[in-house]
């Protein structure tokens, strides 16, 4: 008997799951990866050594609580009341600067209405005013 070997047999790498193997090491790099975050540029704001102390007339106290309730001067009023009060003490005072007094609780459509009614009061000058922390 006459036995044959087969000519040209080489070792054949199966590629058909190539494109699986490939995919799934794509998708365990990109999880696996850690992004920096842009720090930006360092910088240190200056300190205020001395504040500059403002007429009481020339200042409008507008305070929100962590309820929603809004205060200016000292009358509590609606958000809806922001515009006309404010709008006569612009006229009564052209300098008028209004400090924005916020609870850190305070619900955010509170806050972003009352500013957009301070804008439509035409009450540009509008100061930010935080509580010192305590501790």
């Amino acid at each position: 008997m006459e036995l044959r070997r087969k000519a040209g047999t080489g070792a054949r790498i199966p590629t058909s799951s190539m494109a699986d193997i490939a995919f799934l090491l794509i998708v365990f790099f990109m999880v696996t990866t850690i992004f920096k975050l842009e720090q930006g540029l360092p910088i240190t704001l200056p300190r205020s050594v001395a504040g500059e102390k403002i007429p009481r007339e020339k200042i409008a106290h507008v305070w929100i609580d962590r309820d929603g309730l809004i205060s200016i001067d000292d009358l509590v009023i609606s958000v809806l009341d922001i515009e006309p009060m404010v709008t006569v003490k612009m006229r009564e005072n052209p300098a008028l600067i209004i400090s924005f007094n916020t609870d850190a609780m305070a619900p955010y459509k509170v806050v972003d209405e009352s500013m957009e009614r301070l804008k439509l009061a035409n009450a540009l000058r509008v100061s930010f005013t935080t509580m010192p922390e305590e501790g």
